[in-house]
């Protein structure tokens, strides 16, 4: 099998599973359990949910790639949520290629999710930079975090 060049992440690396499939490469989503076609997208969000899982102590068991909503009877993929244990949204990650730059349309994009959602934390990454923020529905605003917070702070009481 040909090696397939992938950009370097600002993400730890972790041992990944490709294979060529009609002649295309696939990474293998620990989530889905399945192999997807491996984009520069896809790059990211497998090393983004890795670090999620092994740096930041979410469970991929309560963790969605590509997750089918509604919005004005449109319908949207969220790259990924996660979830508390009675499986209300947390949280909305919304991923880019690295060569894609993160600016108001991708938060627009991620903003357009939480009308229907409405979870507490959105976190937007192109592998490189990577932003959270934090919802306050009562201030109606939102505050951006320093860092990507482990899942006990993401669910708070709600263990």
């Amino acid at each position: 099998m040909q090696r397939y060049k992938m950009s370097a992440l600002n993400l730890p690396k972790y041992d990944t599973k490709i294979i060529e499939e009609d002649g295309k490469p696939h990474i293998f989503d620990i989530l889905r359990r399945t192999y997807v076609t491996l984009t520069p997208e896809e790059w990211v969000r497998q090393h983004f949910v890795h670090y999620l899982i092994s740096h930041k102590g979410y469970p991929a068991s309560l963790m969605a790639n590509e997750t089918a909503i509604n919005l004005n009877k449109i319908k949207l993929r969220c790259d990924t949520i996660v979830y508390d244990k009675n499986l209300t949204p947390k949280v909305i990650i919304e991923y880019k290629a690295p060569n894609i730059a993160i600016n108001q349309n991708v938060f627009s994009q991620i903003a357009r999710y939480n009308l229907v959602l409405k979870v507490d934390y959105l976190i937007i990454s192109n592998g490189i930079k990577h932003y959270c923020c934090k919802m306050d529905y009562t201030e109606n605003k939102y505050t951006f975090l320093p860092d990507i917070p482990d899942y006990n702070n993401i669910i708070g009481n709600n263990k």
